[in-house]
């Protein structure tokens, strides 16, 4: 076992021993399904394309929850097929149930990066922000549940700055080009 290894799973067992209690487990449960298939992130970004005031961020959310899930769900996860720690070691359980797909990197993760970075920097502050403490508060939980590795999660949060960083490229120089063509 690799140095980085011994730590993922040092981290996970601590969590596990010291940190996870009974009275939290369906607080963490219910913040790790706000990320469940990015279905809260996509619902945000359908709503900001509503209204014409905060279309560019929810277009640039959409755009960057895209982006994250061909990076990690469609390629990394199936091209690194990383075993779930649950299944690595015995001693780790899991409190939810168990993901049937691969470990690496973290999609939900991914997905609540992408989105919160897009919102801190469209939006407001005081929406970026609560965006960005409940993308923390999802990444932390895939570890408080034991489905991922402390690597996983990092994993997706680099993914989702990635490419919450494209989107709001790509529709800042739309909505610049659209500008001067009219």
């Amino acid at each position: 076992m690799n140095i980085i290894q011994n730590a993922d799973i040092s981290i996970l067992l601590y969590i596990q021993e010291h940190i996870r209690k009974e009275w939290m487990n369906g607080f963490w449960r219910a913040i790790t399904f706000l990320g469940d298939g990015g279905w809260f992130w996509i619902l945000l970004a359908v709503v900001l394309l509503i209204m014409k005031k905060t279309r560019k961020a929810g277009a640039a959310a959409a755009i960057a929850l895209v982006i994250g899930a061909l990076i990690t769900n469609v390629c990394l996860k199936n091209m690194v097929a990383r075993v779930r720690p649950y299944d690595t070691y015995s001693a780790l359980i899991p409190i939810v149930t168990k993901p049937i797909d691969w470990s690496f990197p973290s999609g939900h993760t991914c997905a609540s990066f992408a989105s919160a970075f897009v919102y801190f920097r469209l939006l407001p502050k005081k929406y970026g922000i609560p965006a960005l403490v409940l993308a923390c508060m999802i990444a932390f939980s895939r570890l408080y549940l034991g489905v991922h590795y402390p690597t996983d999660v990092l994993a997706g949060f680099l993914i989702g700055l990635l490419a919450s960083a494209l989107a709001v490229w790509m529709v800042s120089r739309f909505c610049d080009h659209k500008k001067q063509t009219v």
